[in-house]
């Protein structure tokens, strides 16, 4: 399912028109990026969670030469399925 995808089932699925279930989609996906970004943990009951962890700073080698290569500490994020997802999934 892509996002046109998405936005087309929120719509039937709350009565709405594409629009406004684009501009709902939008906000939910803005607010989550914002709340991770500031390290804050994002919880939807019955969905999973969302999460900001961090990587080290690392050496790896590059595959052509064999050579080190210095990989530089990075943050990324997290996400935990929830319960009921995961239920859902193997129903």
């Amino acid at each position: 399912m892509n996002k046109s995808e998405l936005v087309d089932s929120i719509a039937e699925g709350a009565g709405l028109s594409k629009a406004d279930a684009e501009r709902a989609l939008n906000t939910l996906i803005e607010s989550v990026q914002a709340a991770v970004a500031r390290d804050d943990k994002v919880t939807l009951p019955g969905f999973g969670s969302f999460s900001r962890s961090s990587r080290a700073a690392r050496t790896g080698r590059n595959p052509r030469t064999g050579e080190p290569v210095q990989i530089a500490a990075s943050k990324g994020v997290k996400f935990s399925a929830g319960a009921a997802f995961k239920s859902a999934v193997n129903k």
